[in-house]
């Protein structure tokens, strides 16, 4: 039987419709008022939403509620409370109140703080965020929100992000009304992540202590087949899989995220889900939803769903691209170049803007990306390397130095593609290629940022992004608010042509993967930030400091609190790493080849005995190659143990993850290198756990 599929997209949503059927028309006006222009909720606004929210989740068979919020762990959290309310004679009651709508009161202690709170001040608030609807899951009301401390500091990713959208906002309005947009009042950021996953059997997952504990391999050597013969990309959807990508569809589209694309990646059991963009603050939260709902509906399907960036070695780790936009209030997406974008004054200010940003602030989007996982990924031929630079595509670099020579900018004519057979038609070319290889592409209308790690919450670049560009717009405003309007366009221009000329360093088209590329960037002044550790510093650099202050974005004491966390992550992650790969190779990979060198001991003294020469001298060849590997792993092994507790005595600072990224992470690449060449001369059925070669092409 076919599937309604508008009836049911959203319906397990509080959204516009729902809205509009259970509110009074006065409230409705009032909560659209709230969401459209940020303005405050008031109480009795509150309690009508409330009364008319529960009245639909119960209808939906829905038991509790809970206050949804994303506090600094990177995950969500969520406390659940029934709508149950005594009344007399042992009776009870539904009730939803709009005081418990709007605020909630978690335990704040044991969230990650980085100082702001000691453990004895335990009161937190959730604040619910109604530009982002609620939803129904698990028979329970979901109601997003932020989370901030008993003296205000915000203590989530949520937080920040909407400060974040409302500086960009403001300071594109106030640029657009010196261009005589007096009927822009509001500036949204979009954004449409698409996230990158793997799929492995759950069988299989359950024997690998790596990635239970870690989400990635430590210890595996490549199976014959790799992603080489690039049959996987784009290939046809085996079966099992087609039917989970079924599944995960229906359930995304009930909760309103609009899973749009679905399709293999380049690694084997990789696999790509990308939405229709959204506004910045509800592309976040479906994102975190969709990450959850993935890992769940895999599980009812016998798969593990892998969202490390770097699951496996050898073939391509999973990346997240964040296309990011901006539209205006009356529907116009100013990074839009029309038809001839060397005559569109508004599209260039905005997109000198960003040029800007993105020169001045490289350091902090490097470091929005920056994670042990991540770490893994960047800069490999999979992904854009950590030196962050632009491609804008071969016509707007045209119009550009235009702009900045002075000259007038012909516009190519379009290009018609022929593709030789008569039967299949014409089409235009775009005037932009695509550059994989560069971490903040210019794609048509929006710019995607490539560089985030498939795990990432997308809060964190968005709020660098829109703050980095909030902070240009504001001093383009500077620059022309007395200009007077008969000279306006040529201000602009010169301005757009200063600006050009001032961070045109950070524009490159060519390929991004070459050593020539990693010596011009460093003439160029431009960062390579090549770890988490070399890029954490840039969240407290002063200039950066000045510009989050400014803006509202973060106190200071919030600043350092997320450097704290950041360094505190870090460590706890690599540390993980390495208590999982001692214990690996302590209890299951170096007995597992002993036990193999056993054997082979036993049946090389027995042909010695036989007086079979030949294939004595071959096993006992075999076996000294094996026992050097042995010794190797093991020597490895306990520096391991010696360098992981010299780690963790030291204080929590920066030099404590420069440690773990210097010298325990080198030490269990060492270990590696000896167990990944021992592992291919090890038969079946010695070692523990399946190899790359089960997991990856038995599935």
């Amino acid at each position: 039987m076919e599937k309604n599929i508008p009836e049911l997209y959203g319906s397990m949503v509080f959204g516009d419709k729902i809205m509009r059927e259970k509110l009074p028309k006065d409230m409705y006006k009032a909560l659209r008022k709230t969401i459209d222009n940020n303005t405050h909720l008031e109480l009795d606004v509150a309690n009508a939403v409330a009364v008319a929210m529960k009245e639909w989740a119960v209808e939906n068979g829905a038991t509790h509620f809970t206050h949804w919020f994303q506090p600094m762990t990177g995950y969500t959290a969520e406390k659940h409370d029934s709508f149950i309310c005594p009344v007399d004679k042992g009776e009870v009651i539904m009730d939803f109140s709009g005081k418990e709508l709007v605020k909630g009161e978690p335990d704040a202690s044991s969230f990650p703080s980085g100082g702001i709170r000691a453990t004895f001040e335990a009161r937190g608030y959730t604040a619910w965020d109604p530009t982002s609807p609620a939803f129904i899951k698990d028979e329970t009301l979901y109601i997003p929100t932020a989370f901030c401390s008993y003296s205000g500091e915000a203590l989530d990713k949520k937080t920040p992000l909407l400060r974040s959208m409302d500086a960009i906002s403001k300071e594109a309005v106030k640029i657009l009304k010196l261009l005589g947009k007096e009927d822009v009042t509001n500036v949204l950021t979009t954004v449409g992540p698409e996230q990158e996953y793997f799929l492995i059997d759950k069988e299989d997952y359950k024997l690998r202590k790596d990635l239970i504990f870690t989400g990635r391999t430590l210890l595996g050597a490549p199976a014959p087949k790799g992603q080489e013969m690039d049959d996987h990309y784009f290939g046809n959807l085996r079966t099992r899989v087609a039917a989970f990508m079924h599944d995960l569809d229906e359930e995304l589209w009930k909760l309103g995220i609009p899973a749009k694309t679905k399709h293999n990646e380049v690694a084997p059991c990789q696999h790509e889900l990308a939405p229709i963009f959204d506004t910045t603050n509800v592309a976040v939260d479906h994102n975190q939803l969709t990450m959850e709902i993935m890992k769940r509906v895999a599980e009812k399907h016998g798969y593990a769903c892998l969202l490390h960036e770097k699951p496996f070695a050898g073939i391509n780790g999973s990346g997240k691209h964040n296309n990011w936009s901006l539209t205006t209030n009356t529907g116009e997406n100013l990074l839009n170049p029309g038809k001839t974008p060397g005559e569109n004054t508004q599209f260039l200010l905005f997109l000198s803007a960003v040029i800007q940003a993105v020169d001045d602030y490289a350091d902090l989007l490097r470091l929005s990306v920056a994670s042990a996982g991540n770490d893994h990924r960047l800069g490999a031929n999979e992904a854009p390397p950590a030196i962050i630079s632009m491609f804008l595509g071969d016509e707007l670099n045209a119009v550009i130095e235009a702009v900045e020579k002075g000259e007038y900018f012909s516009n190519a004519e379009k290009v018609t593609i022929e593709t030789g057979a008569k039967v299949l038609p014409h089409f235009a070319k775009d005037t932009t290629d695509r550059n994989r290889t560069s971490p903040f592409a210019f794609t048509g209308n929006k710019f995607e940022f490539r560089s985030l790690g498939s795990s990432l919450s997308i809060a964190g670049p968005n709020i660098m992004l829109n703050t980095a560009v909030a902070e240009s717009l504001s001093l383009f405003y500077e620059k022309l608010k007395d200009t007077p309007k008969e000279k306006m366009d040529e201000a602009v221009h010169e301005l757009v042509k200063e600006t050009i000329t001032k961070h045109k360093r950070v524009i490159f088209n060519g390929n991004g993967y070459t050593d020539e590329w990693v010596k011009e960037a460093e003439k160029r002044g431009l960062f390579n930030l090549k770890s988490t550790p070399d890029a954490m510093p840039a969240l407290i650099a002063e200039k950066n400091k000045k510009m989050f202050i400014k803006h509202g974005i973060y106190s200071e004491t919030e600043l350092e609190s997320r450097y704290e966390i950041r360094i505190e992550n870090y460590t706890k992650t690599v540390h993980i790493e390495s208590l999982t790969l001692i214990d690996m190779v302590e209890k299951q990979f170096a007995p597992s080849l002993m036990d193999y060198i056993d054997d082979l001991t036993q049946s090389a003294l027995s042909k010695k005995e036989l007086g079979i020469k030949a294939a004595c001298a071959a096993q006992t060849e075999l076996i000294e190659k094996l026992a050097g590997f042995y010794d190797e792993v093991v020597k490895a092994t306990k520096k391991l143990v010696a360098d992981t507790d010299k780690a963790e005595s030291m204080d929590p600072t920066l030099d404590q993850a420069k440690f773990y990224h210097d010298v325990v992470i080198a030490d269990m690449e060492e270990i590696r290198k000896y167990a990944d060449q021992a592992e291919p001369l090890i038969p079946e059925g010695y070692l523990p756990y399946p190899t790359y070669e089960k997991i990856l092409f038995y599935v």
